[in-house]
């Protein structure tokens, strides 16, 4: 059993149909990527997954538990976290109660192991605890984003689209550690358009097309698909 399972998922702004029967799996351990151009779908994936914009019809399983009805905090305490697109860090806020924050539903008594986890991953972080989130750059509100979902202490961890809007330098810093938070036992889906990072780092991934699921594969293999290399690794 896949820890996570979408079965003919078709999911609705209004009377538009942004997903149009996408069926994937995520194994315990993986890192599963999402790649495809502007209006594919792949946000609207994750929406999907954590409850923001529920599915009008299919199936979403978790842990071998049905969520296409469970409201989005009762995911999260579930173990499913998002960093999402666009970070939205709480910008009047120091990086500490960002973080503070994404253990807010949290009952268990190690969330201050969690928080030297995040610094650990992100010494930038720790440098600039009692910082405003706003006054911090591009890309170190992501690493904040992605630290404040951690402090959910999720089993399944939802990035959407990490590298945007950031230095390259930052980009590669940001995927080796989310290289290491999978080594460290959680499994990612990652929504990327920069399927160069996206591909290197994960096991296995999907390409979206108008919102329907064009092609799934081995990254390995999708690297090496002419037709992949063509439309999205610049070939």
């Amino acid at each position: 059993m896949a820890l996570l399972e979408l079965e003919d998922v078709h999911t609705f702004y209004g009377n538009i149909e942004a997903l149009k029967g996408i069926s994937i799996t995520v194994e315990e351990g993986e890192i599963v990527t999402l790649i495809g151009s502007n209006g594919a779908g792949k946000s609207t994936t994750l929406r999907s997954i954590s409850g923001l914009t529920p599915p009008g019809q299919g199936s979403i399983r978790f842990d071998g538990k049905e969520i296409a009805e469970t409201a989005p905090q009762d995911i999260v305490r579930m173990g499913i976290s998002q960093s999402p697109e666009g970070r939205h860090c709480f910008q009047r806020m120091t990086v500490r109660e960002n973080l503070d924050l994404g253990a807010y539903l949290r009952r268990d008594g190690d969330v201050s192991g969690d928080m030297e986890r995040v610094f650990e991953l992100f010494p930038r972080l720790k440098e600039r605890e009692r910082q405003k989130a706003g006054t911090m750059s591009g890309g170190e509100q992501q690493m904040l984003a992605i630290g404040r979902a951690l402090m959910a202490d999720p089993k399944l961890l939802l990035l959407d689209e990490p590298s945007m809007g950031i230095a390259p330098i930052l980009v590669e810093r940001i995927y080796e550690t989310i290289a290491e938070i999978n080594r460290q036992g959680t499994t990612i889906l990652l929504v990327e358009q920069n399927a160069n990072f996206a591909l290197g780092v994960s096991k296995r991934g999907y390409v979206l097309e108008t919102g329907t699921v064009a092609l799934g594969d081995e990254s390995a293999a999708l690297r090496d698909n002419p037709e992949v290399q063509r439309a999205y690794l610049g070939a």
